[in-house]
């Protein structure tokens, strides 16, 4: 209705200049499923390639490169005299749509021969599933911002406000993934959503440029010519616009490993924090829209001076965001702290409008020369998730990190300082002086930053780490009593003595009550070295390989003797790898038991290795008479999908034992294992000692509960109990990721 009455009126005057309205809106609806197919096509190929940093890496890197090449392609398009821009625009919305429709097909697909590929064919794959509609995604916004430049002749206007527009669409879409279309649709029904939006608004554009057309209104057409001289010539804009993006992408991979871990990785916390930042950099846009509309139209130095004072502000807010957060958790939830993320969004997303203000002409040429600019914003933010993401993080702090940032968002307004006027020189200076200050007192804003940011609503607040590892792959802290945290969430304790079990070590010695003869063993996560330890000594072992995609865990394990032998362990091997990914690549591996002390049920990415899909992997990987033996965090969810795609299941407390064949537990043959188990050449329980003797008791005890009704994380359950108890729960499959968004 609202395209008919603003086609209504386009009829009803023949002088009237245009309405620009109608392709604000479109270009907002068409924002919105963009972003739907960024959230779900990534998740897909994480399924696919792994959620090790490597390949997220590489599929966040191909994506941008897509949409970089898009926008040269559209620039290109742009500058063909006659061609109905706006018919384009809705052509190219029809063409995403009919990917976006077989796109989770095509990917699953492909995912059947190229599963578990190495780097370099992982790049290509994605490359060659993503470059198609990427290139279409790109190619609109310079498509668009011709078509505007010859209804305003002005193109910061132009930029802002279908920048902003766009943005807005996406950052609606990251909200309402994170709180409804994610949890009741799942990656198809989400997909399926964007498509059909995506064919809505192309039938929209095409309708609104037959009747644009059948008017023939001039003013659409009119020429126009040069401005007055620009403010920035065209290659300090490319260098401003590549490092505007590197700082903003450098400083969202810093936001997002902070509110990673003050939510204990909560897959909704990074679809909020897109949207607040994607809110803020259109709400920038839409600033520039109107400050060009209203007083930079004559293209005076103020654009030059206010784009330095933006970039050095928007650098000391941005700094700002860690010390803040640490400083409001303790009094108020994550979320009232996204605020923050939208003030700096704003800053940094004006940026990019009043660049292509200042460096290009309003005349045919200007969709053209935006892609230039559009392609060097993108390369740059590609580097700044490269560089920060996945070298700097590996090597630096975070304090380092945001230092490092804070001096090239000062460097880049200093650029600009002999053009800037007066006012703007002075804010310029103001802001790098404030910015010395703030890296000088560094150390003391980012004290004991992670200890501030510990998710809270399990353990104390009082807690001091003794140690904190950061790599690129996330953030290992350990309290100086040997609590683990990975990412902020609860991962163990460094602990293997049976008699003092304060990390539930006696679901790893439970195995020798279910498992006659485990010789070649995966275990699929190290943390810790506990579980590893007390499996690695079990006298049937042979051999144990060990998947872990967190380097970090190597360098902490040395430093707690009763784990630290582990790795000298001449039955061990320990690969850095996803686990999934590992075993897609690695298809004739066989194993006797695969072990899995899987993270929290509701964690980002933790239903990879909850779902129907992996556990048939798995079922591949399994010799007859094999086990998989897998913590289910209690989830009932979990629980009944391992008893529902095996036919034979035990629970053990909160793990899972599943096989094809049948599972028997044997209370004298644990016993016996038990009283002959040793770590170093230490017996587990020492037979003279009654304490010890009493502990061994209790802890076989536990095989008697599989003769009550107990269902309490303390007991034993078999599986045909478990398949009657959680009847008609919702069984855990790639798709609808069923424990992490509900």
């Amino acid at each position: 209705m609202f395209l008919v009455s603003e086609v209504a009126q386009l009829q009803a005057s023949s002088v009237a200049k245009p309405s620009v309205w109608p392709y604000y809106f479109l270009f907002f609806v068409s924002g919105f499923p963009a972003l739907i197919y960024q959230i779900v096509w990534q998740r897909a190929l994480f399924t696919i390639y792994g959620v090790n940093i490597e390949s997220v890496t590489i599929i966040v890197t191909m994506f941008m490169l897509g949409l970089g090449l898009g926008s040269l392609g559209g620039g290109r398009l742009s500058k063909i005299t006659g061609l109905p821009l706006l018919g384009v625009f809705g052509a190219i919305e029809i063409g995403i749509g009919l990917f976006g429709a077989i796109s989770l097909l095509l990917f699953h697909r492909v995912a059947l021969v190229t599963a578990g590929a190495s780097a370099p064919k992982t790049a290509l794959f994605t490359m060659c599933m993503l470059l198609f509609p990427t290139l279409l995604m790109g190619s609109t916004l310079p498509l668009l911002v011709a078509h505007f430049v010859r209804i305003t002749g002005n193109v910061g206007e132009s930029v802002g406000g279908l920048y902003a527009g766009n943005t807005f669409g996406s950052a609606v879409a990251c909200v309402i993934a994170a709180v409804f279309t994610m949890r009741l649709f799942g990656e198809s029904g989400s997909v399926q959503m964007a498509a059909a939006t995506n064919m809505m608004v192309g039938g929209s554009a095409w309708l609104l440029h037959i009747f644009r057309a059948r008017r023939a209104e001039p003013a659409l057409d009119r020429p126009t010519g040069p401005g007055a001289s620009r403010a920035l010539a065209f290659s300090p804009a490319l260098m401003l616009s590549a490092l505007t993006g590197f700082i903003a992408l450098g400083y969202e991979m810093v936001w997002y490993r902070l509110y990673s871990f003050v939510s204990g990785t909560v897959p909704a916390c990074f679809a909020l924090l897109l949207g607040f930042y994607l809110g803020g950099v259109a709400y920038g846009a839409l600033f520039v829209r109107d400050l060009c509309h209203q007083k930079l139209r004559d293209n005076s130095e103020r654009t030059a001076g206010l784009v330095g004072t933006l970039l050095v502000w928007a650098g000391v807010a941005s700094f700002l965001v860690a010390p803040g957060l640490a400083a409001a958790v303790p009094y108020v939830p994550y979320l009232f702290t996204f605020p923050l993320i939208f003030v700096c969004a704003a800053l940094l997303g004006a940026t990019f409008p009043l660049v292509s203000h200042a460096a290009i002409d309003p005349n045919s040429q200007a969709g053209s020369k935006l892609s230039y600019v559009y392609l060097a914003n993108i390369l740059g933010s590609a580097s700044g998730s490269f560089v920060v993401g996945f070298v700097l993080m590996d090597r630096w702090s975070l304090r380092t990190i945001s230092s490092f940032l804070l001096g090239l968002g000062v460097m880049a307004g200093a650029i600009l300082l002999p053009r800037a006027h007066r006012r703007a020189k002075q804010l310029i200076l103001f802001g790098s002086a404030a910015a010395v200050v703030l890296a000088l007192l560094s150390p003391w804003l980012f004290s004991q930053l992670y200890e501030k940011l510990l998710y809270k609503e399990q353990y104390t607040r009082d807690i001091v780490f003794g140690h904190v590892v950061e790599t690129r792959s996330g953030v290992i802290t350990v309290t100086q009593d040997g609590v683990v945290f990975g990412g902020g969430a609860y991962d163990g304790r460094f602990n293997t003595d049976l008699n003092h079990d304060t990390n539930g070590i006696v679901r790893a010695f439970a195995v020798s009550g279910f498992h006659p003869h485990p010789s070649e063993v995966l275990m699929i996560g190290l943390s810790s070295g506990s579980w590893a330890q007390v499996i690695a000594n079990f006298p049937g072992v042979t051999h144990l390989t060990i998947v872990e995609i967190n380097p970090g865990y190597l360098d902490l394990i040395p430093r707690y003797p009763n784990v630290a032998s582990v790795l000298a362990n001449p039955k061990v091997q320990v690969v850095i790898d996803d686990g999934r990914r590992w075993l897609a690549r690695n298809p004739g591996r066989k194993f006797d038991l695969i072990v899995m002390n899987t993270t929290i049920h509701w964690r980002a990415n933790v239903s990879n290795l909850l779902s129907m899909e992996f556990l048939a992997l798995v079922r591949t990987h399994l010799k007859p008479g094999g086990v998989h033996y897998y913590n289910t965090t209690l989830s009932e969810e979990a629980l009944l999908t391992g008893a529902t795609v095996f036919p034979h299941s035990l629970r053990v407390m909160n793990f899972l034992a599943v096989s094809d064949s049948p599972i028997q537990v044997d209370r004298r043959r644990w016993e016996q294992e038990l009283s002959r188990y040793r770590i170093a050449g230490k017996l587990m329980f020492d037979p003279g000692d009654p304490a010890q003797s009493s502990r061994l008791g209790e802890v076989l005890s536990l095989v008697d509960t599989l003769r009550t009704d107990r269902t309490d994380e303390m007991s034993m359950e078999w599986g045909d109990s478990l398949r009657r108890r959680l009847q008609g729960r919702q069984l855990v499959t790639d798709d609808n990721m069923a424990t992490e968004w509900h």
